[in-house]
C-alpha cells in the first residue's frame, strides 16, 4: 500500500481508473447500440412479416388490400407495421400491379368492364430491392434491381414468391427508414465517444495542472534563488515525491540562508579582526606622538605666546585648531578602539533621562551657536533601563552628534522623547532632528561598518551604536525623508523591579 501513496502510484492509479471508466462506458454504449439495432431489426421484420401476410390475405381473399385493412378490428397491420410499411405491392404471374395500397398503382377500370393493369416495369421509383440474388431468373423482371447508384438510399424493397393456382405471385413491400433517425444513429456513437474524449481530457488536463502545479512552484521558488532570495519557501502538504522535493527544497534553502549568515558573520568577524589589529597599532604609534604634540602646543601657548595683542590672538587661533585635530584624530582612533574591542557591558539599573542628560552635555554649545532649539519629553512612569552607563553615553553621544552635524545650516529642532514600549519589556528613546534627511539608498547602509556620506568621517558611530545596543539586547531603528529630517529610536531593556 506504501506504493499508492506515490506520486507515481496514484498517477497509475487514476490512469487505470480513467482506462476502466472509458472501456466500461464505451462498451456500455456499444450495447445500447447493439440493443437499438436489434430492436429496430425486431421491428423491421415485424413489418415485413405483416406485409407479406396481408399481401397474401390479398391474393387468396380476392379483396383489394386497402379494403382488408381498412375494416373495423382489422388485425394485419400494427403500429409498428403502419409506420415502417411504405407499400405492398402484389405482382401477378404476368408481372402486373393487381392490388397496391398506393392508389397511383392500383388497378383502374377500364371501357367495356375491362380493368386496367399496372406493369411492373412501369414502376421507375421503387427503392433497391434487398437479397435479390435469391429470386433466380426473375429477377430480371424487377426495375429495381440493387446497384452503385441507389445504394444511398434508405427505403427498401422486399419480394417474396408466392405460388397460386394461376402460378408464381410475388408480394413486395416497399419499407420506409426515417433518413434523420438513420443520420441520427450514424453520429450517435461518434457524439457519445467525443463525448467521454472531452470528459477525459478535461479530467486529464485537471490532473496535470494539480500534478505540475508543485514543480512550477519548484521552478519559480529555484528562479528566486538563483536571483538571491533565499528567504523563498516552497509549500509542502503532499505526502509523496513531490512533498518531499519540496521539503527538501525548503531545507537546502534554509541552509544556504544559513550559510550566508555565517559567512556574512566570518566576514564581519575577518573585517573586526582586522580593525582591531589596526586599532591598536594605531594606538599604539600614533597616540604616544599625538599626546606628546597636545602637550607641546599647551607648553607653547603657556610660554612662547606673542605680546602683541594682534599676533598673540593668531597664535591662539593657530593652536587651537591643531589641538582640534589632534582631538579629532585622536577620536577616530577611539572609534577604532571601540569598534574593535569585545563588548563587555556592566549592566545595572539606571535611570533613562540621566544617561540623556548626560551626552546632551557635549553637543549644548554646538546647539546654541548653530540657534538649534533641544527638546526632551519624558512620560509618566518611565521604569529605568538596564544599561552600561558608559557605553550608552557613547550610543547617544554618536546620535546627538550625527543630529547636530545634518542641521549644518544653522537653526532646527532636536527632540527627545523617553517613553515606556507599549510591550512592556523595554523603553524607548526617540532622537530626532530636522535636518537634511538620508537617501534612501543609503538608509539601509548607515548601520555598515566604515559606511560613511561625510568627507571625514570614519563611518564607525552608527556602527558602534549599534553593537552597544545589541549587546544590550535591544533594537535600534531609523525613519527618514530626505529634506525633512530623520529619527531614530533605540529599544533597551528595563530594569526589573
Amino acid at each position: 500500500m506504501t506504493f499508492f501513496n506515490t506520486f507515481r502510484g496514484r498517477l497509475l492509479l487514476i490512469l487505470a481508473f480513467l482506462l476502466v471508466a472509458t472501456l466500461g462506458f464505451q462498451y456500455y454504449l456499444n450495447l445500447l447500440t447493439q440493443t437499438e439495432n436489434n430492436d429496430r431489426l425486431e421491428a423491421q421484420a415485424r413489418a415485413l412479416a405483416e406485409g407479406i401476410a396481408l399481401g397474401s390475405a390479398g391474393i387468396t381473399t380476392g379483396e383489394y388490400m386497402q379494403d382488408l385493412i381498412d375494416r373495423n378490428g382489422q388485425t394485419y397491420l400494427g403500429e409498428t407495421a403502419t409506420e415502417r410499411i411504405k407499400d405492398v405491392i402484389i405482382i401477378d404471374n404476368e408481372w402486373q400491379i393487381s392490388d397496391s395500397l398506393n392508389p397511383d398503382y392500383s388497378p383502374t377500370a377500364g371501357d367495356n368492364n375491362t380493368t386496367n393493369f399496372k406493369k411492373l416495369t412501369d414502376l421507375t421509383n421503387l427503392p433497391p430491392l434487398m437479397e435479390a440474388s435469391r429470386l433466380g431468373s426473375d429477377l430480371s423482371q424487377f426495375p429495381n434491381q440493387r446497384t452503385d447508384a441507389n445504394k444511398s438510399v434508405d427505403d427498401e424493397a422486399h419480394a417474396v414468391p408466392i405460388e397460386t393456382s394461376k402460378g408464381r405471385w410475388y408480394v413486395m413491400v416497399l419499407l420506409k427508414n426515417e433518413k434523420n433517425a438513420a443520420a441520427l444513429r450514424a453520429a450517435r456513437p461518434l457524439i457519445y465517444t467525443l463525448g467521454v474524449l472531452l470528459v477525459s481530457s478535461l479530467i486529464t488536463f485537471l490532473l496535470i495542472w494539480r500534478f505540475t502545479r508543485p514543480i512550477a512552484d519548484l521552478s519559480n521558488a529555484a528562479r528566486q534563488v538563483a536571483n538571491g532570495n533565499l528567504d523563498v519557501r516552497v509549500p509542502s502538504s503532499a505526502n509523496n515525491e513531490l512533498g518531499n522535493l519540496a521539503a527538501n527544497f525548503n531545507e537546502m534553502t534554509a541552509e544556504l540562508e544559513k550559510k550566508r549568515d555565517l559567512e556574512a558573520q566570518l566576514q564581519q568577524a575577518e573585517k573586526s579582526a582586522v580593525v582591531g589589529r589596526l586599532g591598536a597599532a594605531i594606538a599604539h604609534e600614533i597616540r604616544n606622538p599625538l599626546n606628546y604634540i597636545n602637550l607641546t602646543l599647551d607648553h607653547l601657548r603657556s610660554k612662547y605666546a606673542p605680546e602683541e595683542p594682534e599676533r598673540n590672538e593668531k597664535f591662539v587661533n593657530l593652536t587651537s585648531q591643531l589641538k582640534a585635530e589632534v582631538a579629532r584624530i585622536d577620536q577616530q582612533i577611539s572609534d577604532f578602539l571601540n569598534y574593535s574591542r569585545p563588548a563587555k557591558a556592566d549592566l545595572k539599573p539606571i535611570d533613562a533621562r540621566k544617561v540623556i542628560e548626560n551626552s546632551l552635555g557635549i553637543v549644548e554649545p554646538e546647539a546654541e551657536e548653530k540657534h538649534i532649539k533641544i527638546g526632551v519629553v519624558e512620560h509618566e512612569d518611565v521604569p529605568k533601563i538596564l544599561g552600561d552607563p558608559e557605553f550608552l553615553r557613547s550610543v547617544f553621544n554618536n546620535l546627538f552628534i550625527n543630529a547636530m552635524q545634518a542641521m549644518e545650516s544653522g537653526g532646527g529642532r532636536l527632540n527627545i522623547k523617553i517613553s515606556p514600549d507599549p510591550s512592556g519589556k523595554c523603553v524607548d528613546f526617540e532622537i530626532s532632528d530636522t535636518g537634511n534627511g538620508i537617501s534612501p539608498d543609503n538608509l539601509s547602509k548607515i548601520f555598515e561598518p566604515y559606511f560613511s556620506t561625510k568627507e571625514t568621517g570614519t563611518g564607525l558611530g552608527l556602527a558602534i551604536v549599534h553593537k552597544i545596543v545589541e549587546t544590550h539586547n535591544g533594537t535600534v531603528e531609523v525613519e527618514s525623508k530626505e529634506g525633512e529630517g530623520t529619527k531614530f529610536t533605540v529599544k533597551l531593556p528595563k530594569a526589573e523591579n
